[in-house]
């Protein structure tokens, strides 16, 4: 039996937003305006505070394909490369890094699940040593340019779909799995294993938290993966988190 743990990448694993923690890299080489670096600044404010429903994240979709109609597909990729362990790696939480190291520790897949294009989150499941990720799929034209449209995208019930789909064909066990994610939108993603977490909630996976008995983590404390050997962040969190699973499952077989 394959176990597996999918975690959110923004605001579970980082703490903040890949696309806006990258876009003053992106402004930098001429890729994105002044005002459009701006507007994503006041969103990511927005969203931390009040979260993202599907619509906003819509309206988000459609104006980062707007945005990045025309981008060269191998330029994009090689300033991600160049930049994620100064821009994005030390957005890490050191407490996600914790559960992820205890997970893989436990012989279980670990998989990032995200909204983020895969030209930012598989160099950053790479960085992290983990299994793999599921993320969104941008269209590219036979010149290497992006077309402003999407192939597939990692939102809601599709991150769902796509973790089912994932389990199916690696032989992944979702109800002993586990999921990790902050979001509103991403409450199909945690229906879809046995152990559902909600770190960091915004309000609406909040509500939804209690009432479903999800238990709630707070990560705070940023660390570099690089930095994880040298980590002095306690393991009581992993130990925590696997031991609530261990009761929540036993409570289920027993009303079974």
């Amino acid at each position: 039996m394959v176990r597996a743990a999918f975690f959110d990448l923004d605001k579970t694993v980082i703490a903040k937003s890949s696309l806006v923690a990258l876009g003053p890299e992106f402004h930098a080489r001429g890729l994105l305006r002044k005002r459009t670096l701006i507007w994503g600044v006041l969103s990511q404010m927005i969203f931390m505070r009040f979260g993202a429903d599907d619509e906003k994240l819509t309206k988000i979709r459609e104006s980062v394909l707007k945005v990045t109609k025309g981008w060269d597909h191998d330029e994009v990729r090689a300033l991600v490369a160049e930049t994620i362990n100064d821009v994005i790696e030390p957005l890490i939480y050191a407490e996600a890094l914790e559960l992820i190291d205890h997970h893989l520790g436990e012989g279980d897949e670990v998989w990032l699940v995200s909204m983020s294009p895969s030209e930012i989150v598989e160099p950053f499941a790479e960085l992290l040593g983990i299994t793999g990720a599921i993320s969104s799929l941008a269209k590219i034209d036979e010149n290497g340019k992006f077309t402003g449209e999407m192939e597939f995208f990692a939102q809601g019930e599709n991150k769902a779909v796509a973790m089912r789909e994932l389990a199916r064909a690696r032989g992944i066990d979702l109800e002993s799995s586990f999921a990790y994610s902050d979001s509103e939108t991403d409450i199909p993603m945690l229906q879809a294993v046995g152990h559902a977490f909600a770190v960091n909630p915004d309000r609406q996976l909040a509500r939804m938290a209690h009432e479903t008995q999800w238990p709630i983590l707070s990560f705070s404390h940023p660390v570099r993966a690089h930095d994880r050997s040298r980590s002095h962040t306690p393991f009581f969190i992993s130990a925590v988190v696997i031991g609530i699973a261990a009761v929540l499952g036993r409570a289920r077989l027993r009303r079974a």
